[in-house]
């Protein structure tokens, strides 16, 4: 009778139950090495999932909007700052314009947001008031409100937390952070400009922070005069009804300055092309989002990476300990996708009871900080908002990754010889021809990946498309990262033998560390690769950081140079009862300056700044008689400035991005905005020193003398001239070369000039000297005394100063403000983030040498038994985790710091990308030796008796 070899029906399925069972009962014998596995591919899925869902929890869904807006009313109207009547609101965020023409209407006028409320409804206004406090001498700002909060038609929006509803005339509600911050108790009184209140009960804004200092008052409670205008923006009102408020009313509300959130809307917001005005703008679409998602889906990936190699490491120890066990499998019949299959089905057990594991525990964390946060009565987190395609990503990942990394030991133990695992119960290492060309085919594919990401983002010239393209340049550059990343792993075997072969000038426990390491290439490359991954990780986080902060330091918005004050000599006065102005309030600079020198022991010196006369009695918006005077005894509305020559604008897209951000005539001082009233400096050489940083040299000094101007920014510079001119604030004009409107030029004059760059991008146009001010008749006077402090001061510090401050202007409210300048902490966190990194890559190397050690321990008891001193396996010990740390950090950060300047590269950072050397040099530094170092110390001189030296 013929044999039969056609395979049993059913048969691979039953090969699979007796592969997951064998996975099942050595994942139970080992439990060790199996909670390894598992917690490394857990804890990255736990943080993907946790911060994807706390990522959308800070994004509110359409009943969060309604609930925390508006409560159980209807809708709420208030005033809507456009230009034009052609313009309209976001439907889900009344307080944004996504959609206008841009051009200023001269004739429009916004109606008042209670004659728009349809009838039939019932009204609940809400006022907003900014009302002051007494504290020692000095008045301190805080806001009000004017509204019936506790109306059972803002149920949801305000929630009474403590104490009782106000009942007498002169009891009011409050937010806990008003009596955190001024200490004070139920029943207390407390005096404010609008009266003195007596706090009877706490309340919660669901749509505010608990730490803001808020007072509720009742309708009538407020101060009578701020209802004058009723055109005023503190105004809102809500509606209560059964009726909902359609997007064609919002529409014809935003046509007359009106914005309306509307409950239904928001619920069933209208098709975005019934979001588009007339004639609108192109918006301008930022590519900050995309930026985000491209730089945490290289994070993740490469974390992830990580991790599956680090628990390739785990798999290929355990996988070495089953060689006997598989080989009895396979020497019963099994075939080798059998063998296999027993050690691939470790990592599906292992797999998905880590990423059931990391989903949940990412899942609980970030739901216990959400309803912490909302517990605190902060506004930031909305609720719980689980992200269940991301979740559902990262778990798939984190399954992938752990299936992956077993396949490699179990197609390693699946390929070898039956007999000779039987006779030596070890996996004998191949020559590895066939993983260096796959290495090196895949280093040619991430090479192709990634020049192909460069060439596609440089495609395009125009901004706009490269925005658009941004997507997938990023996929291709993080394709191009991770394949980059498996061809090194791949090509560390080859690396290995290369090193190998020229360390006979190194001591004796480096030459048999590397001789070591390439006999053994199977515990050596999983972790080197280990390290590289990790390495890779912490590279790339650097460079990205890095570039972040330049690019923050880059585009800081400068108000003065660092640590200076600039504090006005001429106060406004509040309005008179028939609404006309008061003239301004001179202060003493002598005055001002010694009670500042007194306040603040940190005063380095202080400098009077003259400037052209101050506008005034302008008006709040465009004069309906243009034909009168802009200057005259009683009022100035004459606003200087330096026109730029034709052909000197920042080129701009359609959609209003800068086309190349190192395009000299976008950078520096006032390139791309205007300056205010203070930004033409009238003196000399000390003014020059004090506002620009720059000492003022012969030929501005005879620039000066001349009748000319130092000019702060060669955009408005030519041939040696340029042109000031004087701007009538009451007029408005589009301009000829943007969509913006600009006041109209009313006189002009072309001076000598040359360009002196101050030291920061502070707003000023240049210095023009008192004699050609005169000449030109710009009324020059005395405008702020600049302050020079030696440090930034403390909270306390500029209470303190505010207060001195406050007690000469005799004005309430008055602030001491200090230029921050860039932060001091940058550099801190630049080495947090070094020194996080090198943790993340040293416990990676920690594990993987510790790993490795383990499969190295018999080699261990021979050298031992052979007379080896414990000096000499400490040596060797400390050694192989130098070479292995130190190849896999010079690797990592080759393969981590190119695809991140990539991708810095095809974003608004794109002038921004650093490469920090000094951090990836103390990365590549301290991890080898930190980890040689534990080795040394961690492995012990005395080794435990193996099973076969108890049986010699």
């Amino acid at each position: 009778m013929p044999l039969d070899l056609t395979p049993a029906p059913g048969g691979r399925r039953s090969s699979l139950r007796v592969a997951l069972r064998m996975a099942r009962r050595d994942i139970r014998r080992h439990r060790g090495r199996s909670l390894l596995i598992v917690l490394l591919i857990m804890l990255p899925v736990a943080g993907m999932t946790g911060a994807a869902t706390l990522y959308q929890s800070s994004q509110r869904t359409p009943e969060e909007i309604v609930r925390y807006e508006l409560g159980n009313t209807q809708a709420r109207f208030s005033v809507l700052p456009v230009p034009n009547g052609e313009s309209l609101q976001d439907p889900l965020n009344d307080t944004m314009v996504v959609s206008s023409t841009g051009n200023h209407d001269p004739d429009f006028e916004g109606s008042d947001p209670r004659d728009l409320v349809p009838g039939g409804y019932e009204v609940l206004p809400q006022r907003h008031l900014q009302l002051t406090t007494a504290v020692g001498e000095a008045l301190v700002s805080l806001q009000g409100r004017e509204v019936d909060a506790l109306h059972p038609a803002f149920a949801g929006k305000f929630t009474l937390l403590d104490g009782r509803a106000p009942e007498s005339e002169n009891e009011v509600v409050v937010s806990p952070g008003l009596l955190a911050r001024f200490s004070l108790e139920f029943g207390a009184q407390f005096t404010t400009s609008a009266g003195t209140f007596v706090p009877v009960g706490t309340i919660r804004d669901a749509d505010a922070s608990d730490n803001n200092s808020f007072l509720y008052l009742r309708p009538g409670q407020g101060p009578a005069d701020a209802l004058a205008d009723e055109r005023s923006h503190s105004m809102s009102y809500y509606v209560v009804g059964q009726e909902p408020v359609t997007w064609h009313q919002i529409r014809e509300a935003n046509s007359r300055g009106v914005a309306v959130l509307s409950r239904s809307v928001v619920l069933n917001p209208p098709p975005r092309d019934q979001r588009v005005a007339n004639g609108a703008q192109p918006s301008y679409q930022s590519s900050e989002t995309t930026t985000l998602y491209a730089t945490f889906g290289l994070l993740g990936a490469l974390a992830l990476l990580e991790v599956g190699l680090l628990a390739g490491a785990a798999f290929a120890v355990g996988a070495k300990r089953q060689v006997r066990e598989l080989a009895l499998l396979a020497a019963s019949g099994a075939d080798i996708p059998t063998v296999r299959s027993v050690v691939t089905a470790g990592g599906l057990w292992l797999g998905s009871i880590a990423v059931a594991a990391g989903a949940g525990v990412g899942l609980a964390s970030a739901a216990v900080v959400v309803l912490w946060v909302r517990s605190t009565g902060s506004a930031r987190l909305a609720g719980v908002h689980p992200d269940m395609l991301l979740t559902t990503v990262a778990m798939l990942m984190g399954l992938a990754a752990c299936i992956l990394a077993a396949l490699a030991p179990a197609s390693q133990v699946a390929r070898q010889a039956v007999l000779g695992a039987l006779k030596s119960g070890r996996a004998p290492a191949g020559d590895g021809k066939r993983t260096t060309i796959t290495g090196a085919v895949l280093l040619v594919s991430a090479a192709c990946l990634l020049a192909a990401g460069w060439l596609l983002g440089r495609s395009a010239t125009d901004p706009d498309r490269q925005a658009e393209q941004l997507p997938t340049v990023a996929g291709l550059l993080i394709g191009g990262a991770v394949l980059a990343v498996a061809a090194l792993v791949l090509l560390t075997g080859w690396l290995i033998l290369l090193l190998t072969s020229r360390t006979q000038r190194f001591s004796l426990s480096l030459r048999m560390a590397a001789r070591d390491s390439a006999r053994n290439r199977g515990r050596t490359v999983p972790a080197v690769a280990a390290v590289l991954a990790a390495a890779t990780l912490a590279s790339a986080a650097l460079v990205l950081s890095a570039s972040q902060q330049t690019w923050m330091r880059e585009n800081n918005s400068w108000n003065a140079l660092e640590n200076q004050a600039f504090l006005p000599l001429a106060v406004d006065q509040p309005p008179l009862a028939d609404g006309s102005t008061q003239p301004p309030v001179t202060v003493d600079p002598a005055e001002l300056s010694a009670a500042v020198e007194r306040a603040l022991g940190t005063v380095a010196w202080t400098q009077i700044i003259t400037a052209p006369a101050y506008p005034r009695n302008c008006g709040d918006g465009p004069s309906p008689h243009p034909e009168a005077p802009a200057r005259t005894e009683t009022s100035n509305c004459v606003q200087y400035s330096l026109a730029k020559p034709e052909g000197n604008e920042c080129p701009m897209t359609p959609q209003r991005r800068i086309k190349d951000p190192a395009d000299w005539r976008c950078q520096g001082s006032l390139a791309q905005w205007s300056g205010s009233h203070r930004a033409v400096v009238v003196g000399g050489a000390d003014d020059i020193s004090a506002v620009l940083g720059r000492e003022a040299g012969p030929e501005a000094l005879a620039v000066l003398q001349a009748g000319g101007m130092v000019v702060t920014n060669p955009i408005f510079v030519r041939d040696g001239k340029t042109v000031l001119q004087a701007k009538d604030l009451r007029t408005w004009s589009d301009s000829a070369s943007d969509p913006s409107t600009v006041h109209d030029t009313v006189s002009s004059f072309t001076l000598p000039a040359m360009v002196l760059e101050p030291a920061e991008a502070v707003p000023y146009y240049g210095v023009i000297s008192p004699e050609t001010a005169e000449r030109l008749d710009l009324r020059p006077a005395p405008a702020e005394l600049l302050v020079q402090l030696d440090r930034f001061p403390s909270a306390a510090e500029a209470d303190a100063g505010a207060a001195a401050v406050a007690a000469v202007y005799k004005q309430p409210g008055t602030g001491f403000w200090v230029e921050p300048g860039i932060s001091q902490n940058n550099p801190w966190m630049t080495w947090s983030i070094v020194a996080a990194s090198a943790l993340i890559t040293l416990s990676a190397a920690g594990i993987a040498t510790g790993l490795s050690l383990a499969d190295a321990r018999n080699d261990h008891v021979t050298l031992a038994g052979v007379g080896a001193s414990p000096r000499l396996r400490k040596a060797l010990a400390a050694s192989q985790a130098l070479l292995t740390s130190g190849l896999g950090g010079v690797l990592g950060c080759l393969a981590g710091t190119l695809p991140a300047v990539l991708i810095v590269g095809f974003t608004d950072m794109r002038t921004a990308v650093e490469v920090p050397w000094l951090h990836l040099l103390a990365l590549m530094l301290a991890v080898p030796l930190t980890g040689s170092a534990l080795a040394w110390v961690f492995t012990r001189a005395a080794l435990p008796m193996s099973r076969r030296g108890l049986l010699a």
